[in-house]
């Protein structure tokens, strides 16, 4: 890709590329703590709600005091540094800024400050896959209109993935499947943040001491997370979600071919996803009596792909690729991704090139919230790994037949009516309020990009939960 290189011309001519960072969580102190390391990169402000959280992120990850001094965005743009502050919109208009990484991880926000970059001519980061699920289609269109980036993040899983179905599709390979590995058993779905830490082997008062977030983390485990980036994957590569949504099947890496390949041959996968456009799908790394399986994928990604013929079939097995017993199908993997650390691919593509490493082309897959127990008329839903409800792989079409509220809206809406315990909530089982800029989005969305029904699941959901 020649970026270093590019990236070293561009700071030998004095021109970096200047990056405003919105959230100083974990993914964006581990950007930080590379960016300052890269030439051709001016971290040229951080916005995050507490300027003491950013200024001790920086610190954490190794900058010195006297790089995040500056006392305005056109001081920090004269010197070369760092300016802190809580105003993101006014990060977002700043002179001179060419790339706004969004990290804050709220869908609502996520989608406030993409719309505000596109108006002022700034490439979009979309570290926050929640809103890019949420209205991704509409925000890359809106992109392209404006004539700037907007992409998912390199070094999260959905653009590692992303690039692994390019792959494989520029050499003429058709992918069958792709995804990723996580933690996972059934039991998991019901799980809270008074729960998850007993899930991962640990105490809350180790978890306390990390500063680790249980609702965070409990999205990681409840299924939630898979869900919406298997959406996101679905969304930019155009393989459609299974109608079941995901399931989760265990599976190492020596057995991926064999697993993630259609029924008809002995696999996992429904003949109609695996045959068509291929599908996506999260693979676990404990067996369902909580056996660790052998050579998990847990921190990894992958994608399954079909030989064409019996030629290429035999260049799979000349060139030791693990396939299934017939041959035909194979893998690929990368054991690990390293998210915050790798995400300046993204920012170089954008800021050097104008493009993109993954985005959103079609509304292929949706995460609908669903009920993780009883829940009764009245009650506040309080969104991603929380105590209600977690997120459903679907394909979009089911979604919006069976009018769904995605998973990215269901957070401080109350409950008009009781929703039985893994039951799907809708639109009309809540009160929402039509004037929220999220939700205007979110249904100019799905106006603009409704896709025709491809499975029979939705009617099945909305039979069940009336």
């Amino acid at each position: 890709m020649f970026l270093h290189r590019l990236l070293a011309a561009r700071a030998a001519a004095g021109n970096p590329i200047r990056v405003g960072v919105i959230g100083a969580g974990k993914f964006g102190t581990m950007f930080l703590s590379q960016a300052r390391r890269t030439p051709g990169l001016h971290v040229l402000a951080v916005a995050d709600l507490s300027p003491d959280r950013a200024r001790a992120a920086l610190a954490r990850c190794g900058w010195p005091e006297a790089q995040y001094g500056a006392g305005s965005f056109a001081a920090a743009r004269a010197a070369g540094t760092t300016f802190i502050t809580d105003d993101a919109m006014g990060m977002i208009a700043a002179d001179g800024l060419d790339v706004v990484v969004e990290a804050t991880g709220h869908p609502a926000a996520g989608i406030r400050h993409a719309l505000a970059a596109f108006a002022h001519g700034r490439h979009v980061t979309m570290v926050n896959v929640e809103a890019d699920v949420l209205a991704g289609p509409l925000l890359a269109r809106r992109a392209a209109a404006a004539g700037v980036a907007y992409s998912l993040a390199y070094g999260d899983q959905p653009a590692l993935i992303a690039e692994m179905v390019e792959w494989a599709r520029a050499v003429g390979l058709r992918v069958v499947c792709a995804g990723k590995g996580t933690k996972y058993l059934p039991a998991y779905h019901a799980s809270t943040p008074d729960t998850v830490w007993g899930h991962y082997g640990l105490t809350p008062e180790d978890a306390a001491a990390g500063g680790m977030n249980p609702q965070m983390f409990n999205s990681f485990l409840d299924g939630t997370k898979s869900a919406i980036e298997m959406a996101a994957v679905a969304n930019a590569t155009g393989l459609v979600p299974q109608a079941h949504g995901l399931s989760f099947p265990p599976c190492g890496v020596d057995d991926l071919p064999r697993i993630l390949r259609p029924e008809r041959v002995g696999g996992t996968l429904p003949d109609a996803a695996a045959d068509g456009p291929g599908t996506v799908e999260v693979v676990s790394s404990l067996e369902r009596d909580g056996r660790p399986v052998f050579r998990d994928l847990r921190w990894g990604v992958y994608a399954v792909f079909e030989a064409s013929d019996d030629y290429v079939a035999r260049c799979f097995r000349e060139y030791g690729l693990v396939t299934d017993p017939s041959g035909r199908y194979a893998a690929m993997y990368k054991p690990y991704h390293l998210i915050g650390l790798e995400l300046g691919i993204t920012v170089a593509m954008a800021g050097l090139r104008g493009e993109a490493t993954g985005a959103a082309q079609g509304f292929l897959g949706d995460v609908v919230a669903t009920a993780k127990r009883d829940l009764a008329e009245g009650e506040m839903l309080d969104g991603e790994g929380g105590y209600t409800v977690y997120g459903r792989l679907m394909p979009a079409a089911d979604s919006l037949a069976l009018g769904g509220l995605p998973l990215g809206l269901a957070h401080g809406v109350r409950l008009k009516r009781a929703v039985a315990a893994g039951r799907p909530v809708g639109w009309a089982d809540v009160a929402f309020d039509p004037a929220v800029e999220a939700v205007q989005v979110r249904r100019e969305m799905e106006r603009t990009f409704a896709p025709a029904p491809t499975s029979t699941l939705a009617a099945g959901a909305l039979a069940a939960a009336q």
